[in-house]
């Protein structure tokens, strides 16, 4: 069994499918929880999710983990940016912030 890192969007499509397949009384209460989440916060398709994703994860500076942060978040001034590389031990340049927010409103 492996970890892999998914998007909301990737999470809602996933927990939709599933429903579809084996209807709403077979799922477990945190899948449904999970899904009406992913409903509610995840304002674009899986396409765009990915898109943000892919084109983040070759800046050298973001991790996979970055990357989903900012498909899932999909921040829109510096300082969403900065929050985001809160934890990473990465100190951002203005060009750096400025080519995350491009990412984004490119793929929305």
């Amino acid at each position: 069994m492996s970890e892999q890192y998914l998007t909301l969007a990737e999470v809602r499509e996933l927990l939709t499918e599933e429903t579809e397949k084996r209807g709403d009384e077979a799922m477990l209460t945190s899948q449904k929880a999970a899904l009406d989440h992913a409903q509610k916060v995840c304002s674009i398709s899986l396409e765009q999710a990915r898109a943000i994703y892919d084109e983040a994860l070759k800046m050298d500076i973001v991790t996979e983990a970055v990357a989903l942060k900012i498909a899932d978040l999909l921040p829109k001034h510096p300082e969403d940016v900065r929050a985001i590389f809160s934890k990473e031990r990465v100190v951002l340049d203005p060009e750096q912030i400025q080519e995350v927010l491009d990412i984004v409103e490119r793929n929305l």
